[in-house]
């Protein structure tokens, strides 16, 4: 396992997580019609309410990649290796036509899975 390249990888899952909250706080409609969904006020405001949850898991994203347990930043990154092909594995099964955005979107959540999963498999 490269404990140092998990923790670079959570960082910048981090900050693309973190961005990605924002988006979903701020821009919700931009996001659901990104994604070619409905953009109802339901459905905006659990974008909101999943942005504010994205927006704790980048917190702890970043503070795990600081952590002196190298057994804990890779319990972190297994979790989040996992996470991040549901991500991808979701984004592809939305009940909408899929787009540019939606296959963006997948692909950067299957690049973090892969990343970590290099990170752990490396010697």
């Amino acid at each position: 396992m490269n404990i140092s390249l998990m923790r670079n990888i959570l960082r910048a899952g981090s900050l693309v997580f973190g961005g990605s909250s924002l988006f979903l706080l701020a821009l919700p409609g931009t996001f659901l019609g990104l994604l070619n969904l409905d953009k109802s006020d339901a459905l905006s405001w659990s974008m909101r309410m999943i942005g504010i949850t994205v927006f704790a898991l980048a917190g702890n994203m970043w503070n795990n990649a600081n952590q002196s347990s190298e057994h804990r930043v890779s319990n972190v990154a297994k979790i989040m290796c996992v996470s991040a092909a549901g991500l991808g594995v979701l984004t592809l099964m939305a009940p909408a036509h899929l787009g540019w955005f939606s296959y963006l979107y997948a692909a950067i959540g299957f690049g973090f899975s892969l990343a970590y999963l290099v990170a752990l498999l490396k010697k």
